[in-house]
């Protein structure tokens, strides 16, 4: 499957031997556009800087614009999933995303009396790989830099008002841009563009970056400890930054809503993580301050239609779930390579084009995020007994475990169901 997507894309087969230092530079892309579109991208954040440079790759006049007066990532680690890589493969950035991540090879979760509750392998010739959200950021705005793209900063969107059968956007200091033949928005959860109103999920977490801490733990699988669904206490290794060759972990700490409200005012949280997992302990010696901690909280939506004349939402813009199956991050790309194909039809195809590609992919995985979340995140006392007893077991039958690597990987239906042809 993700052969076919990289042929999708049309794409050369035999990519540049992987660049052994240093970034990679800006290489030959495969087929032309179609068409030739005025864009504008509201947000740099994942999805907004590789449609960005899938779009240059076509042949758009494409301009950037981002809320911070200089782009920067928000949050710690994340797992770029294989359909993910090979979105970024197409930009030409996945071989440097293999070198500076860590391969993911299995995701391992305990109960805190040491049952197993969650035991999901990644395929052996494609393995998840952890990162850090700035390096996989670091290396979509290199590329972007490197085509020379425009961007706008300190540029928040507001509004794009629509102007004849084309659109302008509006910022929030009064600046005005436009018309162009497309406005997208890729502004993430806080977008101002966006319609979808989510709807808050009871449990959030709070994720730091430390050094990894403990030889003993293998740094190719993300490992999770639980209490009940209540607590979750997690280290994902996420590899090392560009600059930096520090072997990284993300540490995460689940808690409900409520408290995450009034958090920091928990001086108690590390004490609670350790008791309930002491291998955490030398990772959370790494925490001096509460401030190197960020929360997140999570919401559960999806628009039934992204898009209106003259204007098309992806990522969190357009959909939101449970981060509990790591497939954000590759949503927003696999929403990205998909608008990008769609754009080489005539724009009144195209919109209508992008939302089929992605309608069953995305239906597919927010269904699955919100009946599994609960069975990790919640007060429930039934569900973490069910999967614990039940899933748990299951979960080694060949069918079922094959099943769940195809979850995870992103691959359980093609994640751009319904391409249309050339």
């Amino acid at each position: 499957m993700i052969p076919a997507l990289l042929n999708m894309a049309g794409v050369i087969e035999n990519r540049p031997d992987p660049c052994k230092r240093g970034l990679r530079r800006p290489g030959t892309w495969g087929k032309p556009a179609r068409m030739d579109y005025r864009i504008a991208i509201a947000g740099a954040g994942i999805g907004g800087l590789a449609l960005a440079a899938l779009l240059a790759r076509d042949g758009h006049d494409v301009t950037l614009f981002e809320r911070f007066a200089a782009p920067r990532p928000l949050g710690s680690g994340l797992v770029i999933q294989p359909v993910g890589l090979a979105v970024l493969d197409l930009i030409g950035a996945g071989e440097d995303l293999r070198r500076l991540s860590s391969p993911i090879a299995r995701m391992l979760g305990h109960g805190a009396d040491g049952r197993k509750a969650l035991d999901v392998s990644y395929p052996a010739e494609a393995p998840g790989r952890g990162t850090h959200r700035a390096t996989l950021f670091r290396l979509l705005w290199d590329r972007v830099r490197a085509l020379g793209l425009r961007v706008e900063t300190s540029a928040e969107a507001i509004s794009p008002p629509q102007d004849g059968p084309r659109r302008r956007l509006h910022l929030a200091d009064g600046r005005a841009f436009g018309p162009f033949d497309l406005v997208v928005d890729a502004g993430g959860a806080g977008s101002r563009l966006s319609p979808l109103t989510a709807r808050p999920l009871d449990y959030g977490a709070i994720w730091g970056t430390v050094p990894w801490s403990d030889a003993r733990l293998s740094r190719d699988r993300l490992r999770q400890r639980y209490r009940g669904a209540s607590r979750m206490a997690g280290i994902l290794p996420i590899g090392c930054l560009p600059d930096d060759p520090t072997p990284l972990a993300a540490i995460f700490w689940s808690m409900p809503r409520a408290e995450l409200d009034l958090w920091p005012r928990n001086p108690g949280w590390r004490a609670e993580a350790a008791a309930l997992w002491p291998r955490m302990g030398p990772f959370l010696d790494h925490i001096r301050d509460d401030a190197q901690m960020v929360a997140a909280r999570y919401g559960h939506g999806t628009l039934g239609r992204p898009y209106a004349p003259g204007l098309v939402h992806i990522g969190d813009a357009a959909h939101r779930a449970s981060p509990q199956l790591g497939q954000g991050a590759n949503m927003a790309l696999l929403d990205a390579l998909a608008l990008s194909l769609a754009l080489r039809r005539p724009l009144d195809e195209a919109l209508p084009d992008y939302a089929a590609m992605r309608r069953w992919h995305v239906r597919i995985y927010q269904g699955m995020s919100a009946v599994l979340t609960p069975m990790y995140q919640s007060g429930s006392r039934a569900l973490p007994w069910l999967r614990d007893r039940v899933l748990a077991p299951a979960s080694t039958l060949p069918l079922v475990r094959s099943g769940l690597t195809h979850l995870v990987a992103g691959t359980m239906i093609p994640p751009l169901a319904g391409t249309p042809g050339p």
